[in-house]
């Protein structure tokens, strides 16, 4: 029996230094890049007017008033539902692009994706393209040269990560007050610490984790196989063209592939793989081997697309020589009509519901303990705690009223009036009393339905609440 050490089940990282690539879709990247940075670093710093008594932030997430503020949108804490549905509007996008394109989301728009882009971005104008970089990495020895391009590039990625994490604490205050008072000193510890987290995370996931976490960390690789199926197109490799392989320029009448095997697909890919082994977890369908690899096409006097966006269903097609099925025909298919659909659906019925929803909201709940109260003239009153929201941007004043029994009475407590004001952009909590004269009660039950309502003395919305009114006639 063999004495050897079992084998680890875990090979140690080798470190992938991706090779400077052209073309459309390199150019898109950057495109993509460049717009999800601006709108990240930028968004905070948006004014919106909204008057004397709100913030001016175009978006801000105000935990502290328990409300998020989307330009002219205003979202409060019972309203959750319209985050509830745009999460789910979100996920549905994700399952729809996925199920037409592979992994796009991965390749062009993840964060992590962006940021490790822009990371490699730095480490390649400060230490050198491909080559370049893996010498530095070979070198053992640690000279001045050495020790100057690291440290610079490590100071430059901490300076993208510091700006990472003061962006979005940006998002939970006013972002200009917000920065003054970080450069200043006096922005609440909490700014500090979520500042500090995000540093780190970003320094640590974008500078050195990388593909790492694509692989490891994130589920999506593992689900994505549920969303795809054999018409949707993701980056591959055309085999029945390529194969075999071989070294060297080819002849019009070689009987050898396209695929001169340059590793050039291999050297351009973030996360180090050989797309020409097929389909593979790893792959984030960043297209970048397609660029490569028309570039060398290019060179060598071929066409265009041995990697290219493909689709499982053309290979049959292909291999006999016709021409694969247009794209719509992989876009419109039951599958992804399906996902368009329920998407559209949410997003319909959040803007309805949007354009719905009243200025003006009430809640009533009746106070249990004790349920009603024998007056000395032998009146009976149940008490009600009435939350009323005022969502203008000034105060209003709120008549209650009631409609039921023509016996009840209401009273309001703090005021001889039948209205209270409400301040801008406020909620107010009102006590309020129903009484009922002696005798007016049906002696044969114990509650008496009757409404609240409602009414805004500016503008006449009105709106109202069902309840009862507790207590034996005598």
């Amino acid at each position: 029996m063999s004495n050897s050490p079992a084998p680890s089940l875990y090979a140690k990282r080798e470190p992938i230094f991706p090779k400077r690539v052209h073309g459309m879709f390199r150019n898109l990247k950057w495109w993509i890049m460049a717009v999800t940075l601006g709108i990240y670093y930028l968004t905070p710093f948006l004014r919106w007017d909204r008057g004397p008594s709100l913030p001016d932030q175009a978006v801000l997430v105000d935990i502290a008033n328990r409300r998020f503020f989307f330009f002219m949108i205003e979202i409060w804490p019972h309203e959750f539902y319209f985050v509830a549905g745009l999460l789910i509007m979100a996920g549905l996008g994700l399952f729809l692009f996925t199920s037409a394109l592979g992994r796009v989301w991965c390749g062009y728009a993840c964060p992590q994706t962006v940021w490790t882009d822009l990371f490699i971005l730095v480490e390649r104008w400060i230490e050198g393209d491909r080559n370049a970089r893996l010498r530095l990495h070979r070198q053992e020895k640690l000279d001045a040269r050495k020790i100057r391009l690291r440290l610079t590039k490590w100071l430059a990625w901490l300076l993208i990560a510091l700006a990472t994490g003061g962006a979005w604490v940006f998002y939970f205050a006013d972002a200009p007050t917000l920065a003054v008072d970080l450069v200043t000193g006096a922005a609440h510890p909490v700014a500090y610490t979520t500042v500090a987290i995000l540093t780190a995370t970003t320094f640590a996931f974008g500078g050195f984790a990388r593909e790492q976490i694509c692989i490891y960390a994130c589920p999506w690789p593992r689900i994505q196989a549920a969303m795809m199926d054999e018409d949707t197109l993701t980056v591959g490799y055309r085999e029945w063209r390529g194969e075999p392989r071989g070294k060297g320029k080819r002849d019009a009448g070689s009987e050898q592939g396209d695929c001169i095997d340059c590793m050039a697909c291999v050297n351009v890919c973030p996360v180090g793989i050989d797309i020409r082994d097929g389909q593979q977890m790893e792959c984030i369908t960043c297209a970048l081997c397609i660029d490569a690899c028309d570039d060398i096409m290019d060179k060598i006097g071929k066409p265009r697309g041995l990697i290219d966006y493909l689709a499982l269903s053309d290979e049959g097609r292909e291999r006999a020589g016709e021409a694969p099925k247009p794209v719509w025909q992989h876009a419109l298919r039951p599958r992804t009509i399906m996902y368009t659909t329920m998407w559209a659906a949410v997003g319909i019925a959040l803007i309805v519901a949007l354009f719905l929803r009243s200025d003006i909201e009430a809640t009533v709940a009746p106070v249990r303990n004790p349920t009603y109260v024998t007056l000395s003239d032998g009146s009976i009153r149940n008490t009600y705690e009435v939350r009323l929201r005022n969502k203008h941007h000034e105060p209003r004043m709120f008549r209650i009223s009631l409609k039921g029994d023509p016996a009840l009475r209401v009273q309001l407590e703090g005021t001889p009036y039948e209205a209270v004001q409400v301040e801008a952009d406020e909620m107010r909590i009102q006590r309020v009393y129903v009484v009922a004269p002696k005798g007016s009660v049906p002696a044969d039950g114990e509650s008496t339905p009757f409404r609240f309502w409602f009414e805004d003395t500016g503008n006449g919305d009105r709106v109202y609440k069902d309840t009862i009114f507790n207590g034996k006639g005598q």
